[in-house]
């Protein structure tokens, strides 16, 4: 078989390999809490947000300040999370690709 074919047939593989690893990443979630526990937030690993939980005692009307900055505190550690396993995940499929000249 020719190098081109069987660049062809790595990258379909790969192909495949990259879509299974999305589909788990979308099923697959993480959890971030601040303010002790009064914010928790659930991304899935596909970068999308699952669920954003307020303890009713965080609602302090004459403190919106405070409970904004818990939420976005709580979205960007639960997204950096899922940033680093969907890396680490779709980099264990392709560390296998040799593209001829390249490597």
């Amino acid at each position: 078989m020719s190098s081109i074919g069987k660049l062809m047939k790595q990258a379909a593989r790969i192909q495949r390999q990259m879509e299974d690893v999305q589909a788990q990443l979308a099923a697959r979630t993480v959890e971030a809490t601040s303010g002790g526990g009064a914010v928790k937030v659930v991304a899935k690993c596909d970068r999308t947000l699952g669920a954003i939980k307020i303890d009713p005692q965080a609602l302090n009307p004459a403190d919106v300040q405070l409970l904004e900055d818990m939420i976005l505190t709580a979205v960007n550690s639960a997204l950096k999370q899922a940033e680093e396993i969907s890396t680490a995940e779709m980099g264990k499929v392709t560390s296998g690709l040799s593209i001829p000249g390249l490597v």
